[in-house]
């Protein structure tokens, strides 16, 4: 890790040494994303106008992944750089990856957003919120809400292509509005029902479909012995025989629990690119086994 440190800081100080340089490269065609759902939200709008450069690789959980010296060459050419908001990855690394590149505008995509937190605190005119789920990708409510603040910092960077722009957007906000819609007709029946996950990245997609998940992670850390007692519970008062799991995380504590339940593991990836079918396939996925 100190190793990484060190080449970090050695990258950024040669990067911040040729911004000029960087400028007459082609920077500004590329955009920086943090994971790869939002790499399909950006070229939903823009098409193969811009590189979009996905700082978390397949395979790799948010909310522990080490930043390659090599992946800040792309961000050194960024205009910017679409933050999620509250994942463990961008509060551990925003820092190093903006004086990487100090002409590249951060853009936080869950402010203004109805945010889910454990705690929220009244701050003069402005709230604060502790406990932050940044798990917003899963609602189409919010993707739809973070689309149009993709479409205004495009269009800024190229006013030429605004109208384009806008049509894609208008095109996406339909078809996020048909999954919504099309996502909540197959869920009517089953309002109430409980899901149980290891790590909790389902809160948004849950509340906007009227579903209640049972997290064993919670505040990020492995589940104790009462967090795993509490949750057999309501699984075997519930009669519930699945635990859903990232495909990027250890299946270890994901097996002792189906064990204590008698039921069986399901993976499900919440960070696939192929977003729309994503959900729609999860979808599918939680009412075969409701």
């Amino acid at each position: 890790m100190k190793k990484i440190v060190l080449l970090l800081i050695i990258a950024i100080v040669i990067f911040s040494c040729n911004s000029k340089k960087r400028k007459k490269d082609g920077a500004g065609n590329v955009i920086t994303v943090s994971i790869l759902p939002q790499k399909t939200f950006v070229e939903k709008i823009a098409g193969n106008d811009f590189k979009v450069n996905v700082l978390i690789p397949p395979g790799s959980s948010p909310a522990a992944y080490s930043l390659l010296p090599s992946q800040l060459i792309d961000v050194a050419k960024s205009a910017v750089w679409f933050r999620i908001g509250y994942i463990g990855f961008e509060y551990s690394w925003k820092d190093k990856i903006a004086q990487a590149n100090t002409d590249m505008k951060v853009v936080d995509l869950s402010e203004g957003l109805d945010l889910i937190a454990d705690k929220t605190e009244q701050h003069g005119d402005h709230v604060h919120l502790q406990g932050v789920d940044p798990h917003i990708w899963l609602s189409p409510v919010l993707v739809k809400q973070m689309a149009q603040k993709i479409l205004d910092e495009l269009s800024i960077l190229k006013p030429e292509k605004s109208d384009e722009y806008k049509a894609n957007y208008l095109k996406f906000a339909k078809e996020i509005d048909e999954l919504n819609s099309e996502i909540s007709a197959k869920l009517k029946e089953f309002q109430g029902k409980k899901i149980i996950v290891f790590h909790p990245s389902l809160s948004y997609y849950a509340r906007d479909f009227g579903l209640e998940q049972f997290s064993l992670e919670t505040g990020g850390k492995e589940p104790t012995p009462k967090q795993l007692a509490r949750v057999v519970e309501v699984a075997k008062k519930e009669n519930l025989k699945i635990i859903y799991i990232q495909s990027e995380f250890d299946l270890e504590h994901a097996r002792v629990f189906a064990n204590e339940i008698n039921g069986e593991i399901i993976q499900v990836w919440p960070l696939n690119p192929e977003w729309e079918k994503n959900l729609m396939a999860m979808t599918n996925i939680f009412i075969e086994n409701f």
